[in-house]
């Protein structure tokens, strides 16, 4: 693990303790373990770097139009109420002589995803990382999410779904790029807005 996970088990079962519950009871008293464990995957992005996501996978290739891989599905924590949000992300890139390998855009997502974040952070970390290994022509990034503190609590609205986005370079100066990558994205069972 990457924490102390004696550490971490101790804070649960005192947090269970705080709640009113009794963590030795048979139902709870392996609860803090297992949580300790399902955090250290929640935040497993923490521990992982861009160069060893994208770096083993970049190529040459005299490729200029628009690469799009969309409907990336990704988990992530709110960081305000440490809660999940979860949807899909769509990505376009515009490349000037680097491409990365196609699976590895997923797993950038999940890089990011996979730590206490906010929507608007996670779109932009994924586009301006792409922009800075990439150093391509153009990156568009779109992520629409539900939002458990949304739908558990506060406002308690049940259809209610986020949508961020982050267009640099030629997404965000040609209004036509932008719309085809919209158009893209909206086809069959993308982006519903």
């Amino acid at each position: 693990m990457g924490g102390n996970v004696e550490a971490m088990e101790r804070l649960i079962r005192d947090m269970l303790k705080e709640l009113g519950e009794d963590p030795t009871r048979e139902g709870l008293e392996k609860t803090p373990a297992r949580v300790a464990k399902a955090w250290e995957y929640l935040t497993s992005g923490y521990r992982q770097k861009v160069h060893d996501v994208l770096n083993e996978a970049l190529f040459t290739e005299e490729y200029d139009e628009m690469v799009v891989v969309k409907d990336i599905d990704f988990y992530s924590l709110c960081e305000h109420h440490l809660l999940p949000f979860f949807g899909k992300c769509h990505i376009a890139y515009m490349p000037s002589r680097k491409i990365v390998g196609l699976s590895k855009l997923p797993r950038l997502v999940e890089m990011f995803a996979r730590r206490l974040q906010v929507q608007e952070r996670l779109t932009t970390q994924i586009a301006h990382t792409l922009e800075e290994v990439l150093q391509p022509r153009g990156v568009a990034v779109v992520v629409e999410a539900l939002h458990m503190c949304m739908l558990m609590r506060g406002v308690e609205k049940q259809n209610s779904k986020a949508v961020t986005s982050a267009m640099l370079g030629a997404f965000r100066e040609n209004a036509e790029t932008r719309a085809e990558f919209m158009e893209l994205i909206r086809a069959r069972g993308g982006l519903v807005i």
